[in-house]
């Protein structure tokens, strides 16, 4: 069975952020960092826009499961 990836673009092109819910230990480090982006109670959980790429990347980056994580698109 192939794992589930939930994709949440950045308006700003630069960064999409990856979600795969089944590796999630829910340690709350993304919603203690970040807690404008990642809001366990709302639908979508995950709104990447009030963050830069560089704070995303930031926090994904501590992810302890690496539940979270992110495409860099190349601007032209």
């Amino acid at each position: 069975m192939e794992e589930k990836l939930i994709k949440y673009p950045h308006p700003n092109g630069e960064i999409t952020v990856l979600w795969r819910p089944e590796r999630c230990i829910h340690s709350g480090i993304c919603v203690k960092t970040l807690p404008e982006v990642y809001n366990p109670k709302a639908r979508p959980w995950i709104t990447p826009e009030p963050a830069t790429t560089e704070e995303l990347i930031d926090q994904i980056d501590h992810c302890p499961s690496k539940a979270l994580q992110y495409e860099l698109h190349k601007s032209d």
